[in-house]
């Protein structure tokens, strides 16, 4: 194999942390800047554009100032910088907000070229896409300014969500190689969701007429178009190999399972002292929000991830410790924490005051760290409140939802 030149990886992700492909691409950034040092450029979407500073994210004005003026002539916004990781890899966070007016133009493109169906996608598919189709016009840019099509240069993309930028690349700039990866495919998801059996079950599956029975249509056409024109197709799992050969009509090309940088984690002696912060907090959150006076000793239970509650097993976690609670017999005080970014609005002031001031009084809520878009059809909450959980006194495990990747409470 060629070792390229220039590798960029493109993820909704990258410095944007909401599930695994989080950890899977941060965690091996360090070996590939081993190999490749500047030359490897991670690409993600500027979703902290508006929030003040940035969590992962610390911007290098003079980095690439001269295409950045260059590509804002073409339409193109972006910010460069370093990502807060280890490693500190060369990032590029897009602005992909102008292509929203011309998402009609986009689409047409794409029908055109790959008769990729867009029709029922809504904001969940529209958002993403464009931010993938920005990504692709951001490498041609990067690379025309810099000389690169005399170089190995290939673009990595992660998941239907940057699919768009894939196709834009195969069409306009065939010399740069194209990867594209599935962790788990749409059609896949959508049948595990919906309670369906998958593996035992796959062969009788047809792709295409899974995602109309489950309405996923838009998703998996990007994905499976992309699967189809990339020049290398992975995913991580001999599993998900049957999936894609099942649901795409293509066998992956390589397999890659996950690895994990271990320099990830924090030294055993900051860890410690990380781990014993953290702890501190958490009880103080837990008690200000339950009004339960919790020891040092409080046994921690957390999950997080993706808002997938079936697929994730929230449904099956949460059952399992209703059941718990329901359990008389044990005597120990639990805390469960559910670290799942959902459709939230800000952190709670009460409980930003009561933290600061214990005498301060909340206004009822028990379960929520932040407040909620819809809370009254919120699958998480809705099945805390089945299992009769209501963080009192007689309660043995305690539920507290964070519905946040990131947090200052």
């Amino acid at each position: 194999m060629t070792k390229p030149d220039y590798l960029f990886e493109v993820s909704w992700e990258i410095c944007n942390k909401i599930g695994g492909i989080h950890t899977v691409i941060s965690t091996k950034v360090l070996s590939v800047i081993n190999e490749l040092h500047d030359h490897y450029i991670a690409i993600g979407p500027d979703v902290w554009r508006e929030s003040g500073q940035h969590p992962e994210f610390e911007e290098d004005l003079t980095m690439f100032a001269d295409w950045k003026e260059n590509a804002g002539l073409e339409g193109i916004r972006v910010r460069t910088g370093r990502w807060k990781i280890s490693g500190n890899p060369v990032a590029v966070l897009i602005d992909f907000t102008p292509f929203f007016s011309k998402k009609d133009e986009v689409f047409k493109k794409m029908w055109e070229a790959y008769n990729l169906d867009s029709i029922s996608g809504q904001w969940d598919y529209i958002e993403p896409t464009l931010f993938g189709y920005a990504a692709g016009k951001t490498i041609e840019s990067f690379s025309q300014y810099y000389g690169l099509f005399n170089k190995n240069v290939a673009a990595h993309f992660h998941e239907w969500q940057t699919g768009a930028g894939l196709l834009y690349l195969e069409q306009s700039q065939p010399k740069i190689g194209t990867v594209f990866t599935t962790h788990a495919t749409v059609v896949g998801r959508a049948i595990a969701g919906n309670n369906q059996p998958l593996y035992s079950n796959m062969e009788n599956y047809n792709g295409d007429t899974k995602a109309r029975e489950l309405n996923v249509i838009s998703k998996h056409s990007l994905e499976k178009i992309a699967a189809n024109n990339a020049d290398a197709f992975t995913t991580v799992s001999e599993l998900t190999a049957r999936e894609c050969r099942q649901f795409h009509g293509k066998d992956v090309d390589v397999l890659t399972p996950n690895g994990f940088e271990d320099s990830y984690l924090p030294a055993e002696d900051e860890f410690s002292s990380k781990r014993e912060t953290a702890r501190k907090r958490l009880l103080q959150v837990a008690s200000a929000i339950t009004g339960e006076e919790l020891s040092d000793d409080t046994l921690l239970i957390a999950t997080s991830g993706r808002y997938e509650f079936h697929n994730k097993g929230i449904d099956l976690m949460i059952d399992a410790l209703g059941q718990l609670n329901r359990n008389k017999s044990c005597k120990s005080k639990a805390v469960t924490f559910l670290l799942i970014p959902a459709n939230h609005y800000g952190p709670r002031k009460d409980l930003l005051e009561k933290l600061n001031d214990p005498g301060v009084n909340l206004n009822g809520e028990k379960f929520l760290t932040h407040y909620l878009h819809y809370a009254e059809h919120d699958l998480i909450l809705n099945r805390i409140k089945q299992n009769n959980f209501r963080n009192s006194h007689e309660d043995n495990v305690l539920m507290i939802f964070v519905p946040v990747s990131y947090t200052h409470l």
